[in-house]
């Protein structure tokens, strides 16, 4: 390289600045990641940390926000 050639700028992957998105390789195969709706919910989850005690708490809050509808629904078929 001459003095007088500009350095050749280094291309930047997302991945290296955004860190840890908490989506799981499977997920990213099939096109979730951030921006779509679905691949927020399991970047979200996957980002939980079980030892801590308020993430814990965030978990069975989603847990059971996903499955009362679906017994709620079960218990209307069946009664």
């Amino acid at each position: 390289m001459r003095e007088y050639d500009e350095p050749r700028e280094e291309q930047i992957h997302p991945e290296v600045f955004l860190g840890h998105n908490g989506i799981p390789a499977d997920a990213r195969r099939l096109g979730f990641d951030r921006n779509t709706e679905e691949g927020a919910m399991i970047a979200m989850a996957g980002s939980l940390d079980p030892r801590r005690r308020m993430h814990r708490v965030v978990a069975w809050v989603l847990l059971l926000a996903f499955v009362l509808p679906l017994l709620l629904g079960v218990t209307r078929q069946l009664f």
